[in-house]
């Protein structure tokens, strides 16, 4: 059913070059990243997901990464769910980027998600642009890349395809699934599929459904990006464009919204940038405006625009209240998962009432529930960062249950 390969990674914009497949080869990247050769550990799955948008795939890729090491009872598996902008080299120095990964904070020996104890699995999503199926991919009927071609998926696409690394490494149960953000959401959608797949569950600074607010600030981004000369209705590739500009912007915009008004001001207030004055321009005169700029310009180096599109629409699909007909807690019914939520006081992107709507869910069917609201002024980064209230807590519980995990 499986094939275990390497891909030649070059989706990512900079790159434009077909992703081939071929065994244990390395990764040839060019551009910002000079003669780097790595490996991409990929799943190729041949049988047939049915997406939620109707259309069927089959023999894709799934790129992922591991770390620790599974026991000899198999059941100290932790899968991670990423994040939006995130892939699948959680912690250590991404082989691609050569930056840490990222949620190396968490993620290690010895810290709040212990590689010493755990072994740690995480995917890049479907349609992500770091070895997983995408729209960066190449069509097999027109030779091209898919482009706005590639079919929309979702969060429940994105996990049914992601499981299938559980019978990869003949896990029949998790010890856990992890995952922030969006890694939350799929958190919540794994554990609605297979509800006896894992033993705990930790969704972190997420939503059962996607707000209008959230929708607002997505679609801000892709109109961004489509308004980008340079994007050609999701064609660059084959014109060998980047839309960079409006993927920029889009990263400006959506930084934003992960950042608190509080932490913007006691780092930046009305700061000026290497200046003494004003300059009477459109010159970033401001810090936050530097610091934005530059955000938006290291973003484009390392992701698709397309996948931005793909990935933000997911995100805005995302409604499990309504997939269970307005219950919420009918979508936890069939599981005996044990839940630790999380939430952040100053995270307006996922507020900590819409965290404590679930708990609200899985307090009404006498589920294994616990719940923390944690002080930080990081707003919706909070649980990437270095936060030791967040920190100790991912630990206490994740160590507590494994603990117990046989009694």
């Amino acid at each position: 059913m499986y094939k275990n390969i390497a891909l030649i990674y070059l989706n990512c914009e900079r790159f434009k070059k077909t992703a081939k497949k071929v065994f244990f080869l390395s990764i040839q990247l060019s551009a910002i990243i000079m003669n780097n050769r790595e490996n991409i550990k990929t799943l190729l799955i041949e049988k047939p997901l049915k997406l939620d948008c109707g259309k069927t795939i089959n023999n894709y890729p799934i790129a992922y990464e591991t770390y620790g090491k599974l026991n000899s009872n198999k059941d100290n598996a932790i899968l991670i769910f990423h994040a939006l902008t995130g892939d699948q080299f959680v912690t250590g120095i991404n082989p691609i980027t050569k930056k840490d990964g990222w949620w190396s904070y968490a993620v290690g020996p010895n810290k709040a998600i212990d590689t010493n104890k755990y072994f740690i699995i995480c995917a890049n999503v479907l349609g992500g642009c770091m070895g997983s199926f995408g729209p960066s991919h190449q069509n097999p009927e027109t030779k091209k890349m898919f482009g706005t071609d590639f079919p929309v998926i979702t969060i429940n696409d994105m996990v049914n395809a992601q499981v299938n690394l559980l019978e990869l490494f003949e896990i029949k149960k998790l010890f856990s699934v992890v995952g922030g953000s969006m890694g939350g959401m799929q958190v919540l959608q794994f554990v609605s599929n297979f509800p006896d797949k894992t033993k705990t569950a930790i969704p972190i600074a997420c939503t059962s459904s996607h707000s209008a607010q959230n929708i607002a600030f997505n679609e801000l981004g892709r109109q961004a990006i489509a308004a980008d000369h340079n994007w050609v209705n999701g064609k660059y590739m084959s014109n060998n464009t980047v839309p960079d500009k409006g993927l920029a912007v889009a990263r400006m915009a959506a930084h934003i919204t992960y950042l608190s008004k509080k932490g913007l001001q006691e780092k930046f207030g009305r700061k000026l940038q290497e200046r003494d004055d004003l300059k009477f321009g459109f010159d970033a005169d401001f810090q936050i405006e530097s610091y934005l700029r530059y955000q938006g310009s290291i973003f484009v180096d390392r992701f698709d625009a397309n996948s931005y599109l793909y990935i933000t629409r997911a995100m805005d699909y995302f409604d499990l209240v309504k997939q269970f007909n307005g219950n919420l807690s009918k979508a936890f019914i069939n599981t005996k998962a044990k839940f630790f939520i999380i939430s952040f006081t100053s995270d307006w992107l996922y507020p900590t009432q819409e965290n404590k709507d679930i708990v609200i869910a899985l307090n009404a069917i006498g589920a294994n529930v616990g719940f923390v609201e944690i002080e930080s002024d990081k707003g919706h980064d909070s649980f990437l960062l270095d936060v030791p209230d967040f920190l100790k807590a991912l630990k206490s519980f994740l160590d507590k249950s494994y603990s117990e995990k046989n009694l």
